[in-house]
């Protein structure tokens, strides 16, 4: 109580034991896996033209995402793991904050129209070529980015305001919103409402859209009258599907935890798990659930393999 406010200059990270270099190498693998598995999405969406369709349109967005989601995080963390003091700088630290809370809210918003874009192809397919024509296709994606944009300048905005006393420790491996919350001394009531009202609009609407969708699409496929277009239509969600279950499942442990918090421990491997695994994830369940990235993927092999 009898503590100075202060602006401080930096943050302490407390989410892990740091100087480990197993760390360090599991760190750079997960980095690199996640690079080179969406970078190869972007490739094969950009090259193959089987793939030139609303629904590789925004796969190659979420894959965009992914690199950008673990680009914000990942780089630091491989910094401090090995010194003795993991730290970052203020404004390091809201610079992350707002391109992860970024990334994050135009991810939702993305699985969320890849799932109407599902339901229009499915439910409405005599209608779909006009519902996701290619000027919905970029209008609907630049949207979903700047809606996220401008929620995460809420949220940093509000941040930039807090005040912190003493040394400022952040029981974390990376700057969001919930641990500086936590560090800071001063009222947070603005920042607790915003990340609230985020959870409803930007986490749950979405969330509800995606099911209404897959409620729908479930409710016409099983009218099919041929057991091998319903297999056809499953075939084509259920990576889609599984993607969304992951996202948000963590999401919400990330943003939504008890009130009573989690431990360090909890922390640190709901944070993992959230912005540095599933990024991997994506386009390993992509390329293993999906028939026609598989063909794109054979055909650039054997197309590579012609040329040498």
């Amino acid at each position: 109580a009898g503590e100075n406010q202060t602006q401080v200059t930096e943050f302490t990270l407390l989410g892990f034991s740091h100087g480990q270099p197993f760390l360090f190498v599991l760190f750079l693998a997960i980095y690199l896996a996640t690079l080179l598995g969406n970078s190869a999405i972007l490739a094969l969406v950009s090259l193959d033209r089987h793939l030139h369709s609303p629904m590789y349109f925004f796969l190659s967005h979420l894959s965009c995402l992914d690199i950008c989601y673990s680009s914000v995080t990942v780089p630091k963390i491989l910094t401090n793991v090995l010194r003795t003091q993991a730290t970052i700088s203020y404004c390091g630290c809201l610079v992350q904050m707002f391109f992860l809370m970024g990334c994050a809210g135009a991810e939702c918003a993305l699985l969320a129209v890849m799932a109407y874009d599902r339901y229009a192809a499915i439910c409405q397919p005599l209608r779909y070529a006009h519902a996701m024509s290619r000027g919905v296709c970029v209008t609907a994606a630049a949207g979903c980015w700047l809606w996220g944009m401008l929620d995460s300048a809420v949220h940093t905005l509000l941040a930039s305001r807090l005040s912190f006393c003493g040394t400022a420790r952040l029981q974390h491996i990376f700057c969001d919103v919930p641990p500086l919350l936590r560090a800071a001394c001063s009222n947070t009531h603005p920042s607790e409402v915003a990340l609230h009202a985020a959870s409803v609009f930007v986490g749950l609407s979405p969330f509800l859209l995606v099911i209404v969708s897959y409620l729908r699409i479930l409710a016409t496929i099983l009218r099919m009258p041929m057991a091998t277009s319903r297999r056809k239509a499953f075939s084509t969600c259920s990576a889609h599907l599984l993607v969304v279950t992951l996202y948000f499942v963590t999401a919400n442990l990330n943003y939504n935890r008890p009130s009573s918090g989690y431990s360090l421990a909890a922390n640190t491997l709901v944070s993992t798990l959230y912005c540095i695994v599933t990024p991997m994830l994506n386009p390993l369940i992509y390329s293993l659930r999906n028939q026609e990235v598989q063909g794109a993927l054979r055909k650039a092999v054997r197309g590579k393999g012609a040329q040498s």
